[in-house]
């Protein structure tokens, strides 16, 4: 072979090298973009930016307490629009206060707390009647416990549970048939405080 020939074949090393770069510069540089793409079609709330945005519809839940983010003073605001921007989950369950197994739809109270930044032992529900109850935090972990906003399919009114209904998955845990779990099935939920 003459030095040409090694020159040649050196030369379209060097270009296949470069251009399998600059494929893989391509693919990165279109991850990028289609990664900040989807970040920017997230809402505001859920963007990861440090403070969320401010409720444009009416206020269904406020959070309290041992939080970090948050939208209006020391308090987060949420309105229906930026609880339904959370990681959906559905639970079927009996409960005490209906007849059969019924489907809840909402988020789970771990996930609006660890998207919060809270931090705490306990966190306080209170409803519309202004019932009130302390509900300690390991429940969040331990049980998929869910605020629902829907009962098979139809939206919660404040006229029966609504807007928001604390909802432990009792039918598949023992441990949730002991009455005191009861008690923490807070229907009408408006605040919670974490403490």
């Amino acid at each position: 072979m003459s030095q040409n020939t090694f020159a040649g074949m050196a030369g379209a090393c060097e270009t296949r090298s470069d251009a399998s770069r600059t494929g893989q510069i391509r693919r990165l540089a279109r991850i990028a973009l289609i990664g900040a793409g989807l970040v920017a079609f997230l809402p505001p709330a859920l963007a990861g930016e440090d403070n969320l945005s401010s409720p444009t519809g009416d206020v269904v839940l406020t959070v309290t307490g041992s939080i970090k983010r948050t939208n209006a003073d020391d308090r987060a605001l949420f309105d229906e629009a930026m609880l339904a921007a959370l990681p959906q989950k559905s639970v079927e369950t009996t409960t005490v206060v209906t007849d059969g197994v019924r489907r809840f739809d909402g988020f789970l109270m771990r996930d609006l707390l660890d998207y919060l930044g809270a931090h705490g032992e306990t966190v306080t529900a209170s409803a519309i009647n202004d019932y009130i109850i302390d509900i300690p935090m390991e429940d969040f972990s331990r049980f998929d416990v869910l605020v629902a906003t829907h009962m098979d399919g139809q939206r919660l009114q404040p006229s029966d549970k609504g807007p928001l209904w604390i909802v432990y998955p009792r039918d598949d845990h023992d441990a949730l048939q002991d009455i005191r779990y009861d008690y923490r099935w807070v229907w009408q939920l408006v605040r919670l405080n974490v403490e």
